[in-house]
């Protein structure tokens, strides 16, 4: 909604000639400047929360510190290993921010300002108030300001109030800083800067972005969640068997025995918490989005990197994204006699030359240079939502001239081939070149139609205009590519549906003659069923172009929406994939999610693969981790209502999960990985988790059983269990990493090797406290091993059977999204 006007609060700045460089010079030195920088990509702060001040890294340093106090410093690895993991990913977040900060930087929208009397643009933070702003179509205001011109400025500030509609702006109304110019022109005076400005005091949401939709993080967290809940209980439920163990509460307490029984409660807690998951999905996430910066692809926020490999319909907006978004003129095909015809010679002058001459009418200036100025009497310029624009002239070309859209100026006639006007449209954009009509009204535009924004009666087709766009030499070979992968694509544009079409054509979509949006239903089902069954979309409003995001999002797809233009910022923002051009408006590239700084469409097949990569490669480290976490959890438990001593020592549990879980994921999680998306990542994992660590931890607990009976001792007890749990942790390693590769054999066999040494060299086993188990504790763990290798055997076949019967209606279910292949 329009704030309240504060004309009254200004210092009156001269619009003609603006602040002169002494005055700039004096508010910057008292700081009413505008140097306000929302972050680009996440905080510093932000990082080292995400990383460090975690509840389980709470959980862990309190842990860690309990055994520097008790001198168990020997089990505290744990702790040193939560410090690496959090300062490796903070280096990696940070590594990535600096990348994508520095891109940011370079690709910042401008500000034109008027001083000493003459335009010039700087940036943003350059601003200072009471600067004149010179606001143009597809400019985003870089700060509060009061309008002192306006010529037709009307202003789009839908993403900070959530007016859907486009606000007439005049002298004395407010102009908010983070809203797009989207019509006219006009000079705003600056009023507030920096963090006092509407958009800064309210996140900015124009340049600040929401979270963006991530399954990897989502299902992470709900994990971390049950994991929350189930500390507290099992830690009770341990401490008190392992106290128990020990002789009972009063005798732990008279003795000093109580140590021991908290130290194996710290080995089963620290063991429940699934941290390296987390740390390898932030690096993941990093590394991604660092090397599509590399590719000249700039990633907002993290996740994002994941989004696009998700999505499977995907909205493509023609101008910009299929074409080059550089148009030129063809030529004017008159529908009137000679004298009209010169008559429209002076008019199209005019309108090239026209100070608010979108990039459309800007091709007429070649073809038609101004030979004498026409002095305008009144006009309505053009807006993208109308697709129009009028103008009547004080002396020349009498009467009132129209230049826009046919179907918006002349409604169905200009779409039926029976009439010479539509003939020569239907013809015209048959072949991919744009239309546009000229048309001319006896009648002068009157200052009610101004106000209104209509066009006169009477209004007559004089010429039909055509222009050429330059296809995208990438667009072709981007779009077969997801087709291939069943990723559904709608055209999206404000031009001629028959033009799209034959452009969608030229790309190798095989597609009709386009669908006319101006009959698109209001209702959001039928509006959804519609997209179902059509492609390509003509004379589609930025309104509209929001709907059908929604209405996609609606029946369940997962949408994303590509474009240059300021029509397209409000479906790039609304969509679960915003991507920009880099030759975009400000304001687009301001809420898109990915932006592509060289314009290659054919980037957008690289960041799937990047996507892939993470989501492929998360949920198979994904299934070591929870498989660790379903087993320790296993453990507490069951030691815990068995009353049995607790196997391991911490730094026992250390070791096996560095060497079989922690150190591998990092490396298989930055692996490269071609894998489709298939949603579903967290159930998937746990079917296979949860079997194969109640496996485990029945195992191990049927061990300690079978030990305790054969009299074997406390030490070789835990050396058994250990060799079980790193025998056994070797092998699901593999099974996950299967099919194995010889990268993948160089890591296995590197952890093998380091296990070995761990049991065999004298300073490690001293220091770890292994023992030799003994013959029959050796009998006992063999057995186990291959008992326990053999079922999770069984589950990882299970697992593979059920995963593919998921992915089997994959196939059909995309070839209803995707619609008829590319040629």
């Amino acid at each position: 909604m329009d704030a309240a006007p504060v004309a009254s609060d200004l210092v009156p700045t001269d619009p003609s000639t603006g602040l002169t460089a002494p005055e700039v010079a004096e508010r910057i030195a008292q700081g009413r400047a505008n140097a306000f920088e929302a972050d680009t990509s996440r905080s510093a702060w932000t990082i080292i929360r995400a990383n460090v001040f975690t509840l389980f890294n709470g959980i862990v340093f309190a842990c860690f510190g309990i055994l520097l106090v008790l001198g168990r410093w020997q089990d505290g690895l744990f702790g040193l290993a939560a410090f690496a993991n959090s300062i490796i990913g903070s280096y990696q977040e940070f590594k990535a921010k600096a990348a994508l900060d520095r891109l940011a930087l370079l690709n910042a929208p401008h500000a034109r300002v008027r001083r000493d009397g003459a335009e010039a643009e700087i940036m943003p933070g350059e601003v200072v108030q009471d600067d004149i702003l010179v606001l143009r179509a597809g400019d985003q205001v870089p700060a509060d300001a009061v309008v002192v011109d306006s010529r037709a400025l009307q202003i789009d500030e839908s993403m900070l109030t959530g007016e859907s509609d486009a606000v007439d702006k005049r002298p004395g109304d407010e102009a908010l800083s983070g809203s797009i110019v989207v019509a006219g022109e006009g000079d705003a005076q600056v009023v507030r800067v920096g963090a006092d400005s509407y958009a800064n005091r309210f996140a900015g949401e124009a340049k600040k972005f929401s979270l963006v939709s991530s399954e990897l993080r989502t299902s992470i967290n709900k994990v971390l969640t049950w994991m929350a809940w189930l500390i507290g209980p099992v830690g009770v439920l341990v401490l008190n068997a392992q106290v128990m163990v020990a002789g009972g509460w009063e005798a732990v307490w008279t003795d000093g025995g109580w140590v021991q029984p908290v130290v194996n409660t710290i080995a089963a807690l620290t063991a429940m918490i699934p941290l390296g998951l987390v740390l390898m999905t932030s690096i993941a996430f990093a590394v991604g989005a660092a090397k599509l910066a590399g590719r000249r692809v700039l990633v907002n926020e993290l996740p994002a990197v994941e989004g696009l490999a998700r999505i499977d319909v995907i909205c493509l907006d023609k101008t910009g994204t299929l074409t080059a978004g550089e148009i030129a003129f063809d030529g004017m095909h008159p529908l009137a006699g000679d004298d009209a015809t010169t008559d429209a010679e002076q008019v199209l002058a005019w309108y090239g030359a026209a100070p608010d001459a979108n990039a459309t009418a800007r091709c007429l200036r070649e073809p038609y240079p101004v030979a004498a100025p026409l002095e305008v009497a009144a006009s309505v310029p053009f807006s993208s939502a109308r697709k129009w624009s009028a103008v009547s002239f004080a002396a020349g070309p009498v009467g009132t001239w129209v230049m826009g859209a046919p179907e918006m100026v002349f409604g169905d006639a200009a779409a039926d081939p029976a009439t010479p006007l539509g003939g020569t449209v239907v013809e015209l954009a048959s072949t991919g070149r744009r239309t546009l009509v000229l048309a001319r009204s006896d009648a002068a535009l009157t200052d009610a139609d101004v106000e209104a924004e209509r066009l006169p009666g009477a209004v007559e087709a004089v010429a039909v205009l055509t222009f050429r766009e330059q296809v995208r030499p990438d667009a072709a070979e981007t779009l077969e590519y997801f087709a291939r992968q069943g990723v559904g694509v709608r055209v999206i544009s404000g031009d001629n549906p028959r033009t799209v079409a034959a452009i969608a054509r030229e790309v190798g979509l095989d597609v009709d003659e386009g669908f006319d949006a101006r009959h698109l239903p209001e209702d959001d089902e039928a509006l959804g069923e519609v997209l179902e069954m059509h492609r390509v979309f003509g004379r589609v409003t930025p309104e509209q172009k929001k709907r059908m995001v929604v209405a996609l999002q609606g029946r369940g797809h997962t949408v994303a929406m590509t474009g240059d233009g300021v029509n397209d910022a409000l479906a790039i923002k609304t969509a679960d994939m915003g991507i920009a051009m880099n030759s975009g408006a400000a304001a687009t590239k301001a809420v898109a999610r990915l932006v592509l700084l060289d314009g290659k469409f054919s980037h957008l097949p690289d960041v799937v693969a990047e996507g892939r990569q993470v989501i492929a490669n998360i949920e198979r480290v994904s299934m070591l981790f929870l498989t660790k976490t379903v087993y320790a959890t296993g453990l507490a438990i069951l030691f815990g209502i068995l009353i049995l001593e607790f196997p391991f020592l911490p730094r026992q549990l250390s070791i096996t999960d560095g060497l079989t879980i922690g150190i591998p994921a990092f490396f298989l999680a930055l692996m490269p990985n071609a894998q489709r998306y298939v949603p579903g990542f967290l159930r998937r994992s746990l079917i296979f988790a949860i079997p194969a660590g109640v496996i485990i931890a029945i195992a191990l607990t049927l061990y300690t059983q079978g030990a305790l009976a054969l009299g074997v001792d406390e030490a070789e007890l835990r050396t058994g269990a250990t060799v079980i749990l790193a025998i056994v942790g070797i092998w699901v390693l593999t099974v996950l990493s299967r099919p194995v590769t010889r990268y993948k054999v160089l890591v296995i066999g590197a952890m093998f090797v380091a296990l070995v040494v761990i049991f065999t060299v004298p300073l490690a086993t001293e220091f770890f406290e292994f023992v030799d188990p003994g013959r029959d504790a050796a009998w006992l763990v063999a057995i186990t091993t291959v008992l326990s290798i053999g079922a999770i055997e069984v589950v990882r076949f299970v697992h593979r059977r059920v995963v593919a019967r998921s992915e089997a209606a994959l196939p059909a279910q995309e070839a209803a999204v995707a619609g008829p292949r590319t040629k």
